[in-house]
């Protein structure tokens, strides 16, 4: 149940970012590098956009928008550790640590 509030925080999270900055919309050919740049200077741009203005001018168009589509905010309000999923974390980290070891060996 966590996994799906953590979700859907997500997936609004990237819905009002694609909604606010048209270059991440759609599909891009830049190389990772620069479309790894292009979303952390959107994020930016939004948070400063947030911290500088009393109301966001673009937030009634996103309210309508999830309202038309029938979004809801998922709140975490805690996590708390899985036995597994640590187990899991740590083997697929040594594994890469040995893939990483073994090529540098080469």
């Amino acid at each position: 149940m966590r996994h799906s509030s953590a979700r859907n925080v997500i997936e609004r999270t990237f819905g009002l970012l694609k909604l606010r900055w048209g270059i991440i919309r759609n599909g891009s050919y830049y190389p990772i590098d620069t479309q790894i740049g292009i979303i952390l200077a959107c994020c930016y741009l939004h948070n400063l956009i947030r911290q500088q203005m009393s109301a966001d001018p673009f937030e009634p168009q996103v309210d309508a928008f999830l309202e038309h589509e029938g979004n809801t905010l998922g709140v975490i309000d805690r996590t708390e550790s899985s036995t597994e999923w640590t187990e899991f974390r740590d083997v697929l980290a040594s594994m890469m640590w040995d893939a990483w070891k073994a090529k540098c060996r080469r």
